[in-house]
């Protein structure tokens, strides 16, 4: 069986104020190397929050995350960023690239951080582009890219450090459903191909369907998915 790279226990997180809200009350998960899990749940149900928990975005009221090993909560904001440069890759709805520079230039930038050679970084990158049917445009600003090519190019960024794991926020979720299913096939060749795990959170059943393992967030909690009927 294979290692397991990212796990909670026990996770729980709570927004205080005049009125508390207790969004997730006491998750356990885990993603094995190369596995792919989708979560879903309701708009606020906290899917994004847990995902955020889950990379060392934000600390949780209670309980631990570990990665590769290591649980994130006793490492120092340093050692934190650290460990998330090394081992996570992180997608989002909106691809957040950066206009000024290539997609080339945007795909090596978290090499560039690494402080890797600029040569070296590069020619990782194309290589990185050229998995998701980009070469062609790698010189090519993100204003000169369809939507699903900038897409990929948040992908193929969240892959260039061959990461254990990508966290995947709704990475379709701005695309037509041709152009998603495209960005998800490439998802897929990339974990495939290098082993890398994926956790996706979503609102696309269809999508979620095509993933290995689907849970569900609600009332706080995280469980397997049900059965869905159809409309």
């Amino acid at each position: 069986m294979s290692e397991v790279v990212l796990s909670c226990r026990n996770l729980k997180k709570t927004y205080l104020g005049p009125a508390p809200v207790h969004v997730l009350l006491g998750v356990d998960f885990e993603v094995r190397a190369g596995e792919r899990v989708a979560i879903m749940g309701r708009s606020g149900s906290g899917k994004s929050t847990l995902l955020h928990l889950l990379g060392g975005l934000d600390a949780p009221s209670e309980g631990t995350v570990v990665l590769q090993g290591r649980a994130l909560n006793d490492m120092t904001e340093t050692a934190r960023g650290q460990s998330r440069n090394i081992a996570l890759g992180f997608v989002y709805q909106f691809h957040h690239l950066l206009p000024e520079f290539t997609a080339e230039e945007n795909v090596a930038m978290p090499l560039f951080i690494r402080r890797m050679e600029r040569g070296a970084a590069l020619a990782r990158a194309r290589a990185v582009l050229a998995e998701l049917g980009l070469s062609k445009r790698q010189e090519h600003l993100p204003s000169e890219l369809s939507g699903g090519e900038r897409q990929r190019c948040a992908f193929a960024r969240a892959m260039v450090t061959a990461p254990a794991c990508v966290l995947a926020d709704e990475p379709t979720g701005n695309l037509d459903t041709q152009t998603a299913d495209e960005v998800f096939e490439a998802m897929v060749r990339l974990s495939d191909s290098r082993g890398t795990a994926f956790v996706l959170v979503t609102h696309d059943a269809a999508l979620a369907a095509r993933a290995g393992r689907v849970l569900e967030l609600s009332l706080g909690a995280l469980r397997p998915a049900g059965p869905r009927t159809k409309p």
